[in-house]
C-alpha cells in the first residue's frame, strides 16, 4: 500500500492508561506500607517518605531538615560514612534523598536478589544513624562552602529572595539548605533531638515496587522495619528543638500582604537581568488542578506558550522562559521565571504581565491553543511510568497528598474535560495581576531609568546574602 507523503499522518485517541495495582499495608508500629508488582527487569525500588521536609524546621534553624537527611548514609552502628557507601555498592544501590518543603524521601534501588540487605540498609542508616560530632562538623561545612557559591549563581540568589518575599517568615519561607546563620547556629544536639521528634514510622510512608510479588514485598519491608520503634507522634506536627509542638507548615497560612511589587537585587555589571514575577496560588489538592495546568501550558508552561512565543520567538530577548506552579500542600506560588539580557528587562516584564492579563479573559485561548496545551500533558503521559523507580515516587506522590489509588488514571480524562471557559475562570480566580510580584536580579543602576514606567511603584532593594 502507498503511502501519502503530503498530509501529516492523523493523530488518534490517547491509549487507555493503566497504572499498576497498590496494596496497602500497615505494620504494626505505625508504617504505612504500600506494594506494587512491577514485573520485567530483576530490581526493586524503595521509597521511604518521612512527614515533614524543609517546612518543619525550627525558626532560626532553616536547613535543619535537609542536614538531619544528609547525616542518615554518614554512618550506622560501627559502620563509618565510607562503609555504607561501600555497602551500597556491593548491592549496586542507587541511593538517593530528596528535602522538598512537606516531606523527606529517601529512595534506594538495587536487584531484587538484594532486597532484603538493600531495605535493612536502608532502614539502619534513616532510622538508626549514627550523628557523630565530626560527620556532623563535616557534613555542615560542606553545606556553608556551597552557600558561598550558590552566591555566585543568579538563578539560586533569585529563588532564594522569591521564597521570602512571597512567604516572608512563613515555614515556606527558605531554601532547604538553609541559611549561612542558621547553620552557624546549629548543633549535633539540634540533629539528634529533630531525628527523634521527625523519624517514627507513623510519620512515614515506605513504598516498595518491583519484580516481585505483593507478599514478598512485605515480607521485606516487615523484616527490616518492623523492629523500627513507634510512638506517640502523629502527623501533622513535629517536635522543635527545645520539645515544643510546631504546627505543619500546609496548616499555617502565609501573609496575604506585604510582599512588594517590585523589588531588586542590585549585581552591579551584570549583562542579563534574572527575573521571577508571580504570586502564592493555589493548593496541590486543588480540585481545579487540571484545569491550571491547562491554563499554565497556555500561559508559558511549554515550548509554544504564549510567554515563550512572545519573549523568544518574536522579540529575541531571551533563550528561554516558562511558567509553573512550585506545587506543596500548602499555597503553592505560580511564578514565570526568565533571563533576559540587561536592556530588555522592562519591556519583558512589560510583556510577561500583559500575559497574565490576557489570559484572564481578554484573550482567551483559542481552539488551537487548548489542543496544544492539552496535547503538552497528556501525549507522553505513560513514559511517567516506565520503570519501578518512576511508579514508586508516583506511589509516594500520592501518599503525600492524600490522592486516591486511581489518580493516574483519571488524569487525562480530567484534562480531556478542560474547556476554554474554564481556562478563563481559573485563571481569574487564581491569578490577581495587582498581587504579582517581580523580583529582578540584576544591574540597578543600568535598568533604574526604566523601571517607572512599568507602574509597579518604588523598587524594595535586597541583599544578596544567602
Amino acid at each position: 500500500m502507498g503511502v501519502d507523503r503530503s498530509r501529516m499522518p492523523a493523530v488518534g485517541d490517547d491509549p487507555t492508561f493503566r497504572f499498576p495495582a497498590i496494596v496497602r499495608h500497615r505494620l504494626a508500629n505505625g508504617l504505612q506500607l504500600r506494594t506494587i508488582e512491577h514485573p520485567g527487569l530483576p530490581i526493586v525500588t524503595f521509597v521511604l517518605q518521612v512527614d515533614g521536609g524543609s517546612g518543619a524546621d525550627p525558626a532560626q534553624l532553616e536547613g535543619l531538615a535537609a542536614l538531619t537527611a544528609d547525616m542518615a548514609d554518614e554512618g550506622t552502628g560501627s559502620l563509618s560514612a565510607i562503609d555504607v557507601s561501600d555497602a551500597f555498592a556491593r548491592i549496586g544501590g542507587d541511593y538517593d534523598v530528596d528535602v522538598a518543603p512537606d516531606a523527606t524521601t529517601f529512595t534506594l534501588t538495587t536487584m531484587t536478589r538484594f532486597a532484603g540487605r538493600g531495605a535493612t540498609l536502608l532502614a539502619d542508616i534513616v532510622t538508626r544513624p549514627s550523628l557523630r560530632q565530626d560527620d556532623f562538623d563535616r557534613v555542615r561545612q560542606l553545606r556553608l562552602d556551597r552557600l558561598k557559591q550558590l552566591k555566585d549563581l543568579p538563578p539560586a540568589v533569585a529563588e532564594r529572595a522569591f521564597l521570602r518575599l512571597l512567604y516572608g517568615s512563613h515555614p515556606y519561607g527558605h531554601l532547604s539548605i538553609g541559611t549561612d546563620g542558621s547553620l552557624q547556629r546549629m548543633v549535633r544536639g539540634d540533629v539528634a533531638r529533630f531525628h527523634a521528634s521527625t523519624f517514627r514510622p507513623s510519620r512515614a510512608t515506605l513504598v516498595i515496587a518491583g519484580a516481585m510479588g505483593h507478599d514478598d514485598l512485605a515480607y521485606v519491608a516487615q523484616q527490616a522495619f518492623g523492629s523500627w520503634p513507634g510512638g506517640a507522634s502523629g502527623t501533622g506536627s513535629v517536635a522543635g528543638t527545645g520539645g515544643e509542638r510546631l504546627a505543619a507548615a500546609d496548616s499555617i497560612e502565609p501573609p496575604t500582604a506585604g510582599a512588594p511589587r517590585l523589588a531588586i537585587v542590585p549585581r552591579e555589571g551584570a549583562a542579563q537581568s534574572e527575573l521571577r514575577i508571580g504570586h502564592l496560588s493555589a493548593r496541590r489538592d486543588t480540585p481545579d488542578y487540571a484545569a491550571l495546568l491547562v491554563m499554565n501550558a497556555v500561559l508559558g508552561g511549554q515550548f509554544v506558550s504564549r510567554i515563550m512565543l512572545k519573549l523568544r520567538e518574536e522579540k529575541g530577548l531571551t533563550y528561554g522562559a516558562r511558567s509553573g506552579f512550585d506545587w506543596r500542600r500548602g499555597r503553592s506560588p505560580l511564578l514565570v521565571q526568565t533571563s533576559v539580557r540587561t536592556a530588555a528587562t522592562a519591556e519583558a516584564i512589560r510583556d510577561t504581565l500583559d500575559e497574565f492579563e490576557g489570559v484572564r479573559g481578554s484573550r482567551p485561548p483559542s481552539a488551537q491553543e487548548m489542543a496544544l496545551a492539552k496535547a503538552s500533558l497528556t501525549r507522553g503521559y505513560s513514559r511517567n511510568f516506565e520503570t519501578g523507580p518512576q511508579v514508586a515516587r508516583s506511589v509516594a506522590q500520592l501518599a503525600l497528598y492524600g490522592f486516591s489509588d486511581s489518580y493516574f488514571e483519571d488524569f487525562i480524562p480530567k484534562v480531556h474535560a478542560v474547556t476554554a471557559d474554564d481556562v478563563t475562570r481559573v485563571a481569574g480566580e487564581y491569578l490577581d495581576p495587582p498581587r504579582l510580584t517581580t523580583l529582578i536580579v540584576g544591574d540597578h543602576a543600568a535598568i533604574a531609568d526604566s523601571l517607572p514606567s512599568l507602574g509597579l511603584g518604588e523598587p524594595r532593594i535586597l541583599s544578596a546574602a544567602l
